[in-house]
């Protein structure tokens, strides 16, 4: 699908506060409300628009605590990466995980409540998993910037 200006400039608009009316957003566009909900729906059955979500403050929610774990597997079969893909979807914890080249297999964003919940968590949960080799953890000391607006 070609995105025109006015598909570009509906999209920032509904990642800025996908909260706003189809009212609200006919007149930012100078478009009619069903042509602005005629151009949702399409950009929703492209896939364009994937979900609608609330993002959450993490300290209000006791999980302040940010750590990027880097995952090394002991072995690159399809097997190994499948098997581990599955399990730490189940994971709670983790937010995103990324499948990378370099000296990493994967990349995981983990948000707990603090330092012990990650022990805990890597404890019991993550070292659990089958066919990794190690892990090496970065804890994010402050976050300068985090957004979920893609330009287009």
């Amino acid at each position: 699908m070609n995105l025109d200006a006015t598909d570009k400039k509906l999209l920032m608009l509904l990642q800025q506060d996908s909260r706003r009316t189809t009212k609200e957003l006919s007149l930012k566009l100078n478009l009619s409300v069903t042509a602005v909900y005629e151009r949702v729906k399409k950009l929703e059955r492209e896939g364009i628009i994937s979900n609608y979500v609330a993002l959450l403050n993490h300290k209000k929610v006791e999980k302040s605590f940010g750590v990027f774990c880097h995952i090394k597997l002991v072995q690159h079969t399809k097997e190994y990466l499948t098997k581990f893909e599955h399990e730490v979807k189940k994971l709670d914890e983790v937010l995103e995980c990324y499948h990378v080249s370099g000296d990493y297999d994967y990349i995981l964003k983990i948000y707990v409540e603090d330092m012990e919940a990650y022990r805990e968590f890597m404890v019991t949960k993550l070292t659990t998993l089958q066919h990794i080799g190690s892990t090496h953890s970065i804890f994010i000391i402050k976050e300068v910037k985090n957004t979920n607006v893609v330009v287009v």
